[in-house]
């Protein structure tokens, strides 16, 4: 089994960027949290981050055949990237939509997410673990059906 877990722009300055809401854990520390879980349970995880759209959606085109499902940190593109959103439309395994802030209590503009319609759930707040807890419930649901 494969998970795919994508993180969009401004994701790869986690640890140094506005540390007051993202916190001090890096991307490169969330990356090893979750391959220890996912090796723990016999999982392989593939993992892409980019600042750019295009980038995102070629990569989720090119694993919708090969992952029972995707963690998706759109960052900013949550809120606008209806290109995004078609990509993982397409795709038929779940896709869980995270933040690692509380999205809606911040920024007016930050409460709506285009991705959501088209995720089977959205994790926000939670810091860095929301990831993980993502990465548990996947599992969890495609093991037991």
């Amino acid at each position: 089994m494969r998970i795919l877990v994508v993180n969009g722009p401004n994701l790869n300055m986690l640890g140094t960027r506005e540390p007051h809401i993202y916190g001090a854990t890096t991307l490169a520390d969330i990356e090893h949290a979750l391959s220890i879980r996912a090796a723990s349970r016999g999982v392989d995880i593939d993992f892409v981050q980019s600042n750019h759209e295009g980038i995102i959606i070629d990569t989720i085109q090119q694993h919708q055949r090969t992952t029972a499902g995707i963690i998706i940190n759109p960052g900013a593109f949550t809120h606008y990237s209806y290109a995004i959103r078609d990509a993982l439309s397409a795709v038929s395994v779940p896709i869980i939509e995270v933040h690692i802030s509380n999205v809606y209590t911040r920024e007016p503009f930050r409460h709506h997410s285009v991705i959501a319609p088209v995720a089977t759930g959205q994790i926000a707040g939670l810091g860095w673990r929301g990831y993980l807890l993502a990465l548990d419930w996947l599992l969890d649901t495609t093991a037991n059906g």
